[in-house]
Formats: structure tokens, sequence, C-alpha cells
């Protein structure tokens, strides 16, 4: 397992920490995230963790704008929790990420989201993922360029 799918999950945990309880980000980052990581992590480590979380719960509404209108007879609020948490983390990738090839992000939410989530989780999140960088691709906001960044 890859570094960063670690630092996905602690990303994944601090989330539904917020989530769950609210409270201030610096205190979760720091008890969910920094204090997880071992003295022999990079920095730069939990600086993509930690970039990661401000992006996701600072964005999240937009998030939902992007994942509502690609539900299929299926309300926003009926998503799993994890499962929307995930879709937050990986359009975060998306958007704010210009390293990480789709691809990559998109697999990454499939194997956090099947093991965190329900059965059924892995291909719901493929699903709706793929529309919206489908979608994200064709408005221009991707900004990904570069050899295997780009699909």
């Amino acid at each position: 397992m890859s570094n960063r799918r670690i630092l996905r999950e602690l990303v994944l945990k601090a989330l539904y920490a917020h989530w769950q309880g609210g409270g201030d980000a610096a205190h979760i980052i720091k008890t969910v995230i920094t204090d997880e990581l071992s003295d022999t992590d990079e920095k730069s480590e939990a600086q993509f963790a930690e970039r990661l979380f401000v992006k996701t719960i600072k964005n999240r509404d937009d998030f939902d704008v992007l994942i509502e209108p690609n539900l299929k007879n299926w309300d926003l609020n009926r998503i799993a929790l994890v499962d929307k948490l995930v879709l937050h983390m990986a359009i975060s990738e998306f958007l704010y990420f210009d390293d990480i090839p789709t691809k990559v992000t998109i697999n990454e939410a499939i194997e956090i989201a099947k093991k965190y989530s329900t059965a059924n989780s892995g291909r719901f999140v493929n699903g709706l993922l793929d529309v919206i960088r489908d979608q994200l691709r064709d408005q221009n906001r991707l900004n990904k360029t570069g050899r295997g960044l780009v699909d």
C-alpha cells in the first residue's frame, strides 16, 4: 500500500471526525493526522494530508453541487457519509492537486470506499467520479498537464 493511500485514509478519518463533531480543524489535523504520522515520515506527506483535508472541508458545498445533479433516483442526503467524504476528497484532488492523475485519484477513491464503506460503494464512487471528471474536463476546470496526468 502506498504512503499516499495511508495519508488519504487519515484524511478520511479526519473528515469524518470534523463532519460528526465539528470542532477546530487545526485540532483535528493534529490529533487525527499529524499524531498518526511517525517521526520518519516526510514533512511533505503531512503537508499533502493537511492540504487535502483543508481543501476538502473548505469546498464541500461546491463539491455537493457537482455531485447532486449526477445522482439518478437518489438524494444527496441519502448517500452514505463515508461515500460522500470519499467523493469530496476525490473532487478536491481533481481540482486542487494538479500533479495527481485523475485515474490515480479515482482508483484510490474506489479502494478506500470499498475498505471503509458498503459492498457497493466502489462501483457507486467510480461511476460518479467518472461522470464528474468528464464534466470538469469539458468545462476546462481540470488543470492537469504533463505526461500521464491527462486521461
